[in-house]
């Protein structure tokens, strides 16, 4: 590929809807991504997160994270079609509602790991918002 796609459903078994970014901004395939989430109110958990105040849940943010940092995974030619897996999550933090209508800037960078796998350290901005996550495992499956 020559010319890396934007489109999140090129690099990413996820699809809708738990496809939760709309468009990468930037891959710099094994270092970093940028991608944004718009959340229209349309989505499948808001009816019931909260009723008559619908909030987005904190571990569908955590997912759009761990998803950017799968696409600077899988979009290094040497992870091309595994199966990126979610490793875990350290200091997440959440400091204010993400709500219908918002749109979240999601940014991963890679970060040098002890283990063979990758890890990265990733975090969501939005105005006040910020929340990070580490930890991407890719498999062979």
């Amino acid at each position: 590929m020559s010319e890396l796609s934007l489109d999140p459903s090129d690099w990413l078994p996820h699809r809708p809807p738990f496809l939760l970014l709309d468009v990468m901004l930037s891959i710099e395939p094994g270092h970093r991504a940028s991608g944004l989430w718009t959340l229209t109110g349309d989505e499948w958990f808001f009816p019931g997160h909260f009723p008559g105040r619908p909030t987005t849940p904190g571990v569908l943010l955590l997912e759009s994270i761990a998803q950017c940092g799968a696409v600077v995974v899988l979009a290094e030619p040497k992870y091309a079609g595994r199966l990126p897996l979610f490793g875990g999550v350290e200091h997440a933090r959440f400091r204010r509602q993400v709500l219908p209508g918002d749109v979240v800037l999601v940014e991963c960078e890679m970060t040098p790991g002890i283990r063979i796998l990758p890890s990265g350290s990733l975090t969501v901005f939005h105005t006040f918002h910020s929340c990070s996550w580490r930890g991407l495992a890719a498999s062979n499956e």
